[in-house]
C-alpha cells in the first residue's frame, strides 16, 4: 500500500547475480509477443488494492471494475467487508481478482486479525491479538511456517466463497521482507497456479527465480507529497517515461466519506482523501485520454497468465 512495497520489490531484484538472456540466434518472445502484441507495446494493469477493506472501498472498486477504469483488484480477506465482495462476484465472475495477502493491519482505529485460528499462528499477532500495525514487524517476528498457514487460509476462504482468482500479491510488501517469506510467497503462487507480481529477474543470492515468474517490468504507484490539484500530472509523469514492457499501476480507491475518514483518521497517506483523489483520477476523461494518447494497452492478470500457461487450481 505504501512506497515501501516498491522499495522492497526493488531491493529483491537489486540482488540479481546473473540473468538468462536469450541467444541472438533464438531470441525469446517477450510477454507482449506471447500475448499477440508487438514487442514495442506497453501493457498496463491498473490495479486497485484493498478490495473488501470497507464498504466505501468496495463501492469505488466495483464501480471502477464495471466501467473499465481499473482492470484488476485484490482482496483483503481478513477484513469485514469480504462478504460484500463475494456477493458482487456472483454476477461479475469474469472480473480479474486476486488475494492481497495480508500479514499486517495498519490502521490504528480499524484493525483485523488472522483468518486462521490464533493458536496456530501466535507469531503473527501483536499484543492485542491483531495482525501487527507495521509491515516491517512481519519480517522481525513471523515464523514462515505460520505465515504459510495463514496465507493458505486466506486463499482458501476466498475460494470457498466462490470468488474466482487470477493472481496473488502482498499487502504493503510484507512478504518481501526476507528470503524465507519470499519463498513462501512463490510456493503459494506455484501450488495455486496463480501469478505473483515479481519484477523481471532471474536469480538472487538466495533464491532462483524461474523465467515465468517475471511477468512485469515495474510495479509503480504514487508516493506521498502530491498536491491534490496535481494528481493527474503526477500520474502522467509516472507513466510517460515507461518504455516497451509490462507494468502494474497500483491505485487505492474509496469515497472520502464518514466511514473512510473514521477508519483512516490519523493516517492521511493512503487515507480517505487520498483514495478519493485516486478514484477521481482513474475515472476522469483526462486520465483515460492520456492512456489512449500514450498507447498503453490495458490488460489483466488473467491475460498475463496466458503468457506462461497458468491455470488457477
Amino acid at each position: 500500500m505504501r512506497p515501501l512495497f516498491i522499495l522492497l520489490l526493488a531491493s529483491v531484484t537489486s540482488l540479481v547475480a546473473q540473468s538468462y538472456p536469450a541467444t541472438e540466434a533464438h531470441p525469446a518472445a517477450t510477454v507482449q509477443e506471447k500475448l499477440g502484441y508487438p514487442a514495442s507495446a506497453r501493457l498496463l494493469i491498473i490495479h486497485a488494492d484493498d478490495f473488501g477493506m470497507a464498504h466505501s472501498v468496495n463501492r469505488a472498486i466495483t464501480q471502477a471494475l464495471e466501467n473499465g477504469w481499473v482492470t484488476s483488484a485484490s482482496i483483503l480477506v481478513p477484513c469485514p467487508w469480504l462478504p460484500e465482495v463475494a456477493t458482487w462476484t456472483r454476477s461479475h465472475s469474469q472480473s480479474d481478482l486476486g488475494i492481497h495477502l495480508a500479514l499486517n493491519s495498519e490502521w490504528t482505529g480499524f484493525r483485523w486479525g488472522p483468518v486462521s485460528s490464533k493458536d496456530k499462528v501466535p507469531t503473527l499477532l501483536d499484543a492485542q491479538g491483531y495482525l501487527p500495525l507495521l509491515e516491517t514487524q512481519v519480517a522481525q517476528q513471523d515464523k514462515p511456517g505460520e505465515v504459510e498457514i495463514e496465507l493458505r487460509a486466506q486463499i482458501d476462504r476466498a475460494r470457498n466463497l466462490g470468488i474466482p482468482l487470477s493472481h496473488l500479491d502482498t499487502h504493503m510488501g510484507a512478504l518481501l521482507g526476507t528470503p524465507d517469506l519470499i519463498e513462501v510467497y512463490r510456493r503459494l503462487g506455484r501450488e495455486y497456479r496463480l501469478p505473483i507480481p515479481l519484477k523481471r529477474a532471474s536469480h538472487t543470492a538466495d533464491i532462483t527465480f524461474t523465467p515465468s515468474e517475471g511477468l512485469v517490468d515495474e510495479v509503480v504507484q504514487l508516493s506521498p507529497g502530491v498536491p491534490p490539484d496535481q494528481w493527474l500530472m503526477a500520474y502522467e509523469n509516472l507513466l510517460s517515461p515507461l518504455g516497451p514492457g509490462v507494468y502494474e499501476l497500483i491505485v487505492h480507491l474509496a469515497y472520502d466519506d464518514d466511514e473512510m475518514r473514521g477508519a483512516t483518521s490519523d493516517h492521511p497517506d493512503w487515507g480517505a482523501a487520498w483514495r478519493q483523489h485516486d478514484f477521481d483520477t482513474v475515472r476522469s476523461l483526462e486520465f483515460r485520454q492520456f492512456l489512449k494518447d500514450q498507447r498503453f494497452v490495458l490488460v489483466t492478470w488473467k491475460e498475463l497468465s496466458k503468457a506462461i500457461g497458468t491455470n488457477p487450481q
